[in-house]
């Protein structure tokens, strides 16, 4: 019978510590969870990195703080198609429950990487690109009510 290793590295340690190194807004909720506030060009945003034990899985939102004027759920459900048709990594969502729109992620973490540190700074830097990137988009559906494929123009000309 195999012994089981006793310890399984928690990734939640290694985020508080880029985080804190950032000198970032920095939340340990929990063992298992933590909230991070990120200064970005046109708000505040925040991750926020929950681990999953069982299934070695961590996973990233990113709340992008825009609240729409009226909810138009035809127009935020077009614009999230859209942009997630060109996403590699992660995907846009729409968190009802908050009514904001949020990026998602999620990253299986096996205990023997080398570069895990290295790895997770690279999920963290796409979630905040990514919403950097989206946000003036969301902007336009969400605050003046400009259709998702105008919205998106300016983002297609890059």
């Amino acid at each position: 019978m195999f012994a089981e290793n006793l310890y399984k590295p928690n990734p939640i340690d290694d985020i508080e510590c880029v985080f804190a190194h950032r000198q970032h807004t920095v939340e340990r909720r929990n063992a298992n969870e933590i909230v991070v506030e990120v200064s970005g060009k046109w708000d505040t945003m925040l991750l926020f990195f929950v681990w999953e034990e069982q299934m070695n899985c961590l996973h990233i939102s990113c709340l992008i703080n825009l609240v729409p004027e009226n909810i138009n759920q035809s127009s935020i459900f077009e614009l999230l198609a859209l942009l997630n048709e060109d996403i590699w990594v992660g995907y846009f969502s729409f968190w009802e429950e908050m009514k904001m729109p949020v990026f998602k992620h999620s990253v299986f973490v096996d205990e023997t990487e080398m570069n895990l540190i290295g790895k997770l700074t690279q999920v963290m830097d796409v979630a905040l690109t990514e919403c950097e990137r989206a946000y003036p988009i969301f902007h336009a559906v969400l605050k003046q009510n400009i259709a998702p494929r105008k919205a998106l123009l300016p983002m297609v000309m890059m």
